[in-house]
């Protein structure tokens, strides 16, 4: 009977383990934390290799474009570039250049290798700092061109229901202004797919206001994801940060909850910690520092414990080796006795760094004399079970009986 039990649990849990590699899974709110390469892309002709250092980082991750309509005033042509804003030369790469014809081995290989469970692979993150309607209807058009590329939703006649994504490589985030909706969504035929999300509206006049204040939209078939600056967790943002606290942590829990209940993903911009000359050399904004890598890694780690979907920073390396450090260390499981119960228990676990041995151990559970409960990581066999594991994937399942 224990027997019996125990393999209709590991059935279960192994169940759990595909679910969360199904095509879609990765493209839910909540389920992953990802790097946000802020201002990824030249300034002034300089730092051209901005977005070779974000995909070095590895993927997936978030790339994000300023986008700029510049017209040339001999000839009055006009055409998009990437850039933050004036100066402009007009020498500035388009994002075709920049991005796409940049990424397009990476898609490529991804297209023809399918889905490995970790599409998108790639976020492209529009800033937009001008948006005349030739200018967000070109980039419409750009976005056409590379739609077989692209995570995608039929538009429907109800824009309130969120539609299922068709996910693949590539998915597209823009703002939050009206402008940008009328041409991304708003001129879409009902029966056509949309090719770009919008951000929802936030209510800014007090950053410190309870989530559902700043936030009380919940997502619609093109309002998909919520951006913050930093000031809306601890007041004043990064340059007046202090201690990190229990009670900023609760706060931004709370903010991240939030967004998750309402269907959107959450994203948090820019958390630096570099030095003056780090930041004189790179380019990044002194706003954003938090004064020292400790004080920033500090707050990585609680948004990725929080659940934050994007991490915008400047410093794309050490983010995106950092989280993948927390990734891979929330995978090894410490195995060790516990009990003489949960000795007769024998199981194979495989992480980023693989453990084989009797007994079971996470970090939490318990042996009892009239209940036994594990916690369980990454489980792929068990051969004799006199214990009943609370099972750990997308949610708790907690599954006990009595001995």
């Amino acid at each position: 009977m224990r027997r019996a039990l125990c393999l209709a649990l590991v059935a279960l849990l192994a169940l759990n383990a595909t679910a969360q590699h199904e095509p879609d899974t990765q493209s839910l709110p909540g389920s992953r934390t990802i790097m946000d390469a802020h201002n990824c892309y030249p300034y002034y002709e300089w730092w051209h290799d901005r977005i070779d250092r974000a995909l070095s980082a590895g993927t997936p991750l978030a790339i994000e474009q300023d986008l700029y309509w510049y017209t040339d005033t001999k000839t009055g042509n006009s055409w998009s570039i990437v850039a933050h804003g004036v100066p402009i030369s007009g020498r500035e790469p388009t994002m075709e250049h920049y991005f796409f014809d940049r990424v397009r081995p990476i898609v490529e290989r991804a297209l023809k290798e399918g889905n490995q469970g970790d599409w998108p692979l790639i976020t492209l993150n529009l800033d937009f700092k001008t948006e005349e309607p030739a200018h967000l209807k070109a980039v419409w058009a750009l976005l056409t061109k590379y739609q077989d590329w692209l995570t995608t939703a039929p538009k429907t006649s109800d824009a309130d229901k969120v539609q299922p994504l068709a996910v693949r490589p590539i998915l597209v985030l823009t703002g939050e202004s009206d402008g940008q909706q009328n041409v991304f969504f708003n001129d879409v035929p009902v029966g056509n797919q949309l090719l770009v999300f919008g951000a929802v509206h936030t209510n800014t006049k007090d950053p410190m206001a309870p989530p559902e204040v700043l936030e009380p939209s919940a997502a619609s078939n093109y309002r998909r994801w919520w951006n913050n600056p930093w000031g809306v967790v601890e007041k004043g943002g990064q340059q007046h940060a202090g201690e990190w606290t229990p009670a900023s942590d609760e706060r931004l829990r709370l903010l991240v909850r939030h967004a998750h209940s309402l269907g959107l993903w959450i994203r948090f911009y820019t958390l630096d910690g570099a030095s003056d000359k780090e930041e004189s050399c790179n380019g990044w904004f002194r706003t954003y520092n938090f004064g020292s890598l400790g004080a920033t890694q500090l707050r990585w780690r609680a948004a990725q414990k929080a659940g934050v979907d994007f991490i915008a920073s400047d410093q794309y390396e050490l983010l995106g080796s950092f989280l993948r450090s927390l990734a891979d260390s929330a995978s090894i499981v410490d195995v060790e006795f516990f009990s003489q119960s949960c000795q007769q228990c024998s199981l194979e676990l495989h992480g980023a760094n693989s453990t084989k041995r009797k007994g079971i151990r996470t970090g939490q559970y318990a042996c009892h004399a009239d209940e036994q409960k594990a916690t369980l990581g990454l489980l792929s066999e068990v051969r004799h079970c006199d214990w009943i594991p609370t099972i750990g994937a997308l949610e708790w399942v907690t599954v006990a009986i009595a001995i």
